[in-house]
């Protein structure tokens, strides 16, 4: 049985870490709370916003269609992974590279690209694949203007047929305990099968229906990443605090038995001792 110090130094040790464990658990609970209420809003606009443009885009009639929303046989393909800048939260970044993996397994037969935002995914990715491009900083400002620098490189790319197509793979926020991993096609913007009810409704356009299409497409692909990035930031934090309240949980469950340890090595002592004493007494009586 280890003495008593060396108890004593490792209930301080334990303590600390449960203190270090409980602050930041507490630190990613106040940051989840902005962060939910911000995609929770954003969310149905978003998903309201890729529904219309995929609508108007399919049911124009037009010799020159939109760059984002031409079909290619796809042989070249962007990923764009999204995990976190640091760790101590749980498998969130993990589930992310083994999804990662799963993809390029699944699709061998075409050339995969990466870009990864995120330093975590960016260090374990990198050792294995090659990555295209990867941006740390964008949690740091996490806002629309930055979204909108990274969308606009893959945009470009793939209207230039760089790429046939441009995959986002991200954490999605359902709650603080659960994330769900989410793989979602951004290019080309393909149109989902609608009922005849709403293929069949006619509106009146005012510009034209091009004109709409055309500049709202751009905003909707940006869009979609900004939620991407922003469901991915929730679901971190998320992560994090349910990953730190176990953590803190084990560290008090760990310190009680160390206490129950040192206890009981201290009562051991102190018998001895006793037992010593009298001992010694006794033979001087004798």
């Amino acid at each position: 049985m280890a003495n008593l110090k060396e108890i004593r130094n490792r209930i301080a040790s334990v303590s600390s870490t449960m203190q270090i464990t409980s602050a930041m658990k507490m630190v990613s609970a106040a940051k989840l709370k902005k962060a939910q209420d911000a995609i929770t809003a954003m969310r149905p606009y978003s998903d309201k916003l890729t529904e219309l443009i995929q609508n108007l885009s399919s049911s124009i009639d037009g010799d020159t269609p939109n760059p984002y929303t031409q079909e290619r046989p796809v042989k070249k393909v962007l990923l764009v992974a999204i995990t976190s800048n640091r760790g101590l939260c749980g498998g969130f970044n993990s589930n992310i590279i083994k999804a990662v993996n799963h993809y390029v397994e699944q699709n061998s037969n075409q050339a995969i690209s990466l870009i990864t935002l995120g330093k975590k995914g960016n260090d374990i990715l990198s050792k294995t694949k090659t990555i295209a491009t990867n941006n740390n900083g964008i949690f740091d400002d996490l806002n629309f203007a930055n979204t909108s620098d990274i969308a606009e490189g893959f945009m470009e790319a793939f209207a230039n047929k760089e790429y046939d197509k441009v995959v986002v793979m991200y954490n999605r926020f359902k709650n603080a305990a659960t994330q769900i991993v989410t793989t979602e096609t951004l290019l080309p913007i393909v149109a989902e099968a609608n009922d005849s009810a709403n293929a069949t409704a006619d509106y009146i356009f005012e510009p034209t229906q091009e004109e709409i299409v055309n500049e709202l497409l751009p905003k909707s692909i940006k869009m979609q990443l900004f939620k991407a990035l922003r469901d991915s930031f929730a679901s971190e934090h998320g992560a994090r605090m349910t990953a730190m309240h176990k953590a803190t949980d084990n560290a008090t469950e760990l310190r009680d038995q160390l206490k129950l340890t040192y206890n009981k090595a201290r009562q051991a002592a102190i018998t001895n001792e006793i037992l010593e004493i009298v001992g010694g007494a006794e033979a001087l009586n004798d």
